[in-house]
């Protein structure tokens, strides 16, 4: 099957959690946006009944599926990125439905009061959310994902085999490394298994070829992780 994901042409965003995902399942698809311009993602998100709100999206044959949890629920068993069995799968959800709440934080460090506005309008208040989510929320979620790796028995969510949950959070390490560079070395030393996690994925053959690549947009302030020196003291 050929896939095709629709989602901003400049930026990382949401849709890298399921690039990667497609990356490392070796899946033929197609990054929509980049290719035919944003008019024909725009154009998918008003057709039909039952449209979708935002990207990302995902067309698979005749499914057309939004919200990054979910496309990621559907392409796991497919490309071999989640266990088979029910409970497993519930629980891999459930990690990932995690992860997005924890996205949501961390692009509050920089868009606190609204989304329409400007960083720069937010500043201020910029600056004291993200003293209020290094002092209290960034540990306690991350601590709690060092956790599962650790119950796991390592060194992934599901032990041996790596699945879309694993990918996730190397995007979740890589990027809080990129916007908060003196944080993230500090908090890290209490964070030794999901380090390791990030290295671990960060040399899977696909991914070190996919992170190499043109594929990969880089991080930039326009997206989910964005790097202002003021807020990483």
């Amino acid at each position: 099957m050929r896939y095709e994901l629709y989602y901003w042409p400049e930026i990382q965003g949401r849709g890298e959690f399921v690039r990667l995902a497609l990356e490392e399942g070796g899946a033929d698809y197609v990054d929509v946006a980049r290719t035919r311009g944003v008019k024909a993602m725009t154009a998918v998100m008003e057709r039909g009944v039952r449209s979708a709100y935002a990207p990302p999206i995902l067309k698979a044959g005749r499914f057309t599926i939004a919200q990054t949890a979910l496309i990621l629920q559907f392409l796991g068993p497919r490309l071999g990125l989640c266990p088979r069995g029910e409970a497993d799968r519930l629980w891999a959800h459930q990690l990932q439905l995690t992860v997005t709440d924890f996205v949501k934080e961390i692009h509050d460090t920089h868009h606190p009061i609204s989304s329409a506005l400007y960083y720069e309008d937010q500043k201020p208040a910029a600056k004291r959310y993200t003293e209020a989510f290094w002092r209290h929320r960034a540990p306690k979620m991350l601590g709690y994902f060092e956790r599962v790796v650790a119950q796991s028995g390592g060194p992934y969510v599901f032990g041996r085999r790596v699945c879309y949950v694993d990918l996730s959070l190397f995007q979740i390490v890589a990027g809080l490394r990129y916007a908060f560079p003196k944080r993230m070395r500090r908090l890290e030393r209490s964070l030794p298994r999901l380090a390791a996690l990030h290295d671990r994925v960060a040399r899977r053959p696909r991914i070190a070829a996919y992170l190499k690549s043109e594929r990969r947009i880089p991080f930039n302030e326009w997206g989910i992780f964005r790097r202002y020196p003021e807020l990483d003291s």
